[in-house]
């Protein structure tokens, strides 16, 4: 009799383990020979060598499929413990499972035009309006380069600027003070990554979100950095950015032109980046419209009846102005 110990560090120990451990239930039942217990990422058993060293090659099987599933279920496990195939999960297109095997891929032609580029270029731009999914299909990509060990870490940044509206003085310590413009980032991570992983990568620096004063000095190597809210950063801010770009580094850059929130005198940075770079090599540029929307349907009338005012309104502003000498 001899005790082995198994990790299984590259999951998270919930979706592994199951709903009240039911799962290790499942697996204690199939390996009836031995003794286990369980606890956080460490599996201590006890029996024959040779089951024990079956029972690890088993567990690590499990672990490979849940790290790609984000999920397990009682026929895969019996499945892979009997040696058998588990059965297909439909995969085509798939760019990442988030939290409990929900399927990530592209919706729409222009998000599966940002998966290409993202995968053919070291720096992609992603223009469009709200609700096209850039900034979620931007850190799914993020989440699956990581997960492939293709990238070290994701970074993820945006600039802390106020839609509008004055907040005034928020409480707290730093991390409390600029949380809330990061939010959304925060939404789409968890997502796509369960809560104790998460929390372990957030706390481990596997994966950064910052605000963009916190990028200047520096180098982003053997990562995946994504910019979201480009659009509110100013020409010097966007410059400091951009060439924050490591070795083995990718970089995605999100933004609306026509959500710009900074002071009216001050140029949107990115609207003068695109047309810096323009035709640089190593840039991929995709252009999102109202028909890639992927809210509620209601969302996409709302875009189109502003792009109506907008329009409507500078034809009469045009109209009511002197003419030019």
């Amino acid at each position: 009799m001899i005790e082995r110990i198994v990790i299984i560090d590259r999951v998270d120990p919930v979706s592994f383990y199951g709903v009240n451990n039911c799962n290790m239930q499942l697996v204690r039942n199939l390996f009836p020979k031995l003794r286990m217990a369980a606890r956080g990422t460490v599996i201590k058993v006890i029996g024959d060598d040779d089951e024990t060293a079956e029972f690890e090659r088993k567990i690590h099987e499990l672990e490979d499929y849940c790290l790609k599933y984000n999920k397990l279920t009682e026929d895969v496990i019996i499945d892979i413990v009997r040696g058998e195939k588990p059965r297909d999960v439909k995969s085509d297109g798939v760019i990442i499972f988030g939290v409990n095997g929900k399927p990530i891929s592209a919706r729409t032609p222009n998000q599966q035009r940002l998966v290409d580029a993202f995968r053919s270029n070291d720096l992609t731009f992603a223009m469009g309006p709200a609700g096209t999914g850039k900034t979620y299909i931007a850190i799914a990509l993020a989440v699956k380069a990581l997960k492939n060990k293709e990238a070290r870490r994701i970074i993820l940044s945006r600039p802390a600027v106020e839609a509008g509206e004055k907040l005034g003085f928020l409480p707290g310590d730093m991390k409390d003070k600029i949380d809330p413009y990061l939010q959304p980032l925060y939404d789409a991570l968890e997502d796509m990554i369960p809560a104790v992983k998460l929390k372990e990568y957030m706390e481990t620096g596997v994966i950064q979100i910052a605000p963009l004063a916190f990028m200047r000095g520096r180098t982003l190597n053997d990562a995946i950095i994504v910019l979201d809210e480009a659009q509110n950063t100013t020409t010097h801010q966007i410059k400091m950015f951009l060439t924050r770009l490591g070795m083995n580094a990718k970089m995605i850059v999100t933004g609306d032109a026509t959500q710009i929130d900074l002071p009216r005198s001050t140029q949107s940075g990115l609207v003068q980046a695109l047309k810096i770079l323009r035709g640089v090599e190593g840039i991929g540029r995709v252009e999102f419209s109202k028909k890639d929307i992927v809210r509620h349907a209601l969302v996409q009338r709302i875009v189109e009846a502003y792009e109506r005012f907008d329009s409507a309104s500078a034809e009469s502003s045009a109209v009511g102005a002197p003419a030019s000498e």
